[in-house]
């Protein structure tokens, strides 16, 4: 199924998805309704912000939401029923996509309920299965593929969804990539940061930063690994001293408790010297390999063990500085271990007053919006600082402020523009995915032209896939301040590429010899009733955010789908007509601006 305007449709699309989040090139107006081929962005002003009412959807039919609600304020309570609409909008920031067994379930439940029972659910394990998958390989076989396949199987039918979405998350802040040739043959290695990602997910900040500091894959990424003391003309090396800092807990400036910046004479407030990241460097020497000793050779890498590329790394005393180390206000007195000044190191990081806007802040992105509130920062932030028992870091604590915000059930706006990689996520939920192989074989989808121009744990740098602070230039986002990050890895050879994509996933499925393919039954059901069909792609995809003009196109392009009777020469006609209905519809949702500008 291919659309004959096809490079007409990407810039279409593009064009519209900045305006939905409040873009638009040089002279848009930015309070205007924007029209395209026929396609109407939502509502007045449409910038990443709060306010306004859900769009009107369709009549109501089994899990197809009911009319709309007013968005709450951030002093109206969240209401504690809920309709499916808010539900699948709850569960599309929490999740990594709505299934209509979820939707269902959470209608007759809560949202704190829903959290609670997911902190309470056993992490799966993505190096235990990349090694079970390992086991059934010939030798040699096994391969950055394996991680991809265990994230997409647990994406899809995981049942801890509530971690690995946070996990995923936390990927993109404490970034290692299979893009270095240094990790790409360590598959179980990179499996295993994952997971310990997703073991501190629900943990304690504090936690979270040692074990991220001390997993070989990271010691690896960051260099830090093997990082010897200050000798003669060698200095310490400061990558991971440098990127601790700017990129994993306190950032560039010093922040408000609201997320804005301290101004000194007009001024942003800078929050760390060289001089604090050479300081910081000498406390990440030392470190290398885990192992029964600490000799010469273990430190270098040159004695094998099975499971070091998992195992913690450890302190080798001679290779650890013990000068004075100074950093950030602190110091550290000469003759320290390499255990006691990592702690020090980590809890002066810990304290820091960045931490819990800048981290806070970076979860709302990546889960809810790219442009909080300051008041929703400052409350993010405050959970941070203390979880109502005197605990700072709690990210139980910190995760319920996220989700539970009133600003996060707000649907009058779009928030952020979702990102491919929960795109595809939310189509195998959506539609019930399985695999043939039981594995999940997708593998790299970087490719900007045929693919989705992003694969998790493949970033092309320390940086992500695009940075928190990104904005498209020379749109009204930049002039009014607003980011868009996921922008930063969109553009028309993206969209056209991830139209392709889709009018070949949505028909055929996913993966090695297709090996993911969806469940579309409902939907087939309903193919002679093309108005219930679109309001439940509506409600499973947007959310039920679409609005009644692209609703109506939509089941205007089914209707348009003759499906003919059964003949003898032509078996098949009609079954493939009804397929084209479904196929149509689903494709024409997901490229829709109003898709790609999540609400």
């Amino acid at each position: 199924m291919k659309f004959a305007t096809l490079k007409t449709i990407s810039g279409l699309i593009l064009a519209l998805a900045i305006s939905a989040c409040g873009g638009g090139g040089p002279g848009a107006d930015a309070s205007a309704n924007r029209t395209a081929a026929g396609i109407t962005s939502s509502g007045g002003s449409s910038g990443i912000s709060s306010g306004g009412n859900r769009p009107t959807t369709g009549p109501n039919a089994p899990l197809t939401p009911s009319q709309p609600d007013t968005a709450p304020t951030p002093s109206t309570p969240v209401p504690a029923t809920l309709t499916p609409a808010a539900a699948s909008h709850f569960l599309a920031q929490a999740t990594f996509g709505p299934t209509p067994a979820g939707i269902a379930a959470l209608t007759t439940s809560s949202k704190a309920a829903w959290i609670a029972d997911q902190f309470r659910k056993p992490q799966t394990s993505h190096r235990n299965t990349v090694q079970s998958v390992a086991a059934q390989l010939p030798p040699g076989i096994l391969s950055e593929n394996q991680v991809f396949e265990s994230f997409w199987r647990q994406a899809a039918i995981g049942d801890d969804q509530l971690r690995q979405r946070v996990t995923f998350a936390l990927s993109q802040i404490f970034v290692i990539s299979m893009a270095d040739p240094n990790l790409v043959s360590r598959p179980a290695g990179v499996a295993s940061y994952y997971d310990t990602l997703g073991q501190n997910a629900f943990g304690n900040f504090r936690n979270l930063l040692q074990a991220v500091a001390l997993h070989p894959m990271m010691g690896i990424y960051l260099s830090h690994m093997r990082n010897q003391k200050e000798s003669g003309n060698r200095v310490p090396d400061e990558n991971f001293a440098r990127e601790v800092m700017q990129l994993m807990s306190i950032g560039l400036y010093e922040l408000n408790p609201d997320g804005s910046l301290k101004q000194q004479n007009g001024r942003p407030v800078e929050t760390y010297t060289h001089d604090d990241v050479a300081g910081m460097a000498k406390v990440f020497t030392g470190w290398s390999w885990a192992g029964p000793d600490k000799a010469p050779n273990r430190f270098n890498g040159n004695l094998a063990d099975p499971n070091r590329d998992w195992t913690p790394m450890q302190n080798y005393p001679a290779y650890h500085s013990t000068s004075a180390k100074s950093f950030l206000g602190t110091t550290i007195g000469a003759g320290g271990t390499g255990e006691t000044d990592m702690k020090a190191a980590l809890d002066t990081l810990f304290q820091h007053p960045n931490v819990g806007p800048f981290i806070g802040r970076q979860l709302i992105q990546r889960l809810v919006s790219s442009n909080p509130s300051p008041a929703y920062v400052s409350r993010v932030a405050a959970a941070f600082a203390d979880n109502g028992s005197g605990v700072r870091g709690d990210m139980q604590a910190v995760i319920r402020a996220v989700l539970l915000d009133p600003e996060a059930a707000d649907t009058g706006s779009a928030k952020k523009l979702r990102e491919p990689v929960l795109r595809m996520a939310n189509w195998m939920r959506a539609f019930n995915a399985k695999s043939a192989s039981g594995r999940f074989q997708i593998h790299i989808t970087d490719d900007p032209l045929y693919a989705l121009a992003q694969s998790p744990l493949r970033a092309p740098s320390v940086f992500n896939f695009f940075r928190p602070s990104y904005t498209p230039p020379n749109t009204s986002l930049s002039t009014r301040g607003l980011v868009a990050p996921e922008m930063q890895i969109t553009g028309e050879p993206s969209v056209t590429g991830y139209l392709n994509f889709i009018q070949y996933l949505i028909p055929y499925g996913a993966g090695s010899a297709r090996d993911v393919q969806p469940d579309y039954s409902a939907e087939l059901a309903l193919t002679g009733q093309p108005a219930q069909l679109v309001d439940r792609i509506n409600l499973l995809l947007l959310n039920g955010g679409m609005t009644s003009t692209l609703r109506n196109q939509i089941i205007s392009a089914v209707n348009s789908v003759n499906i003919p009777p059964p003949s003898a020469a032509f078996p098949t006609r009609t079954d493939d007509a009804r397929r084209n209905r479904v196929y149509l519809a689903i494709v024409l949702a997901m490229a829709s601006p109003e898709y790609l500008a999540q609400r």
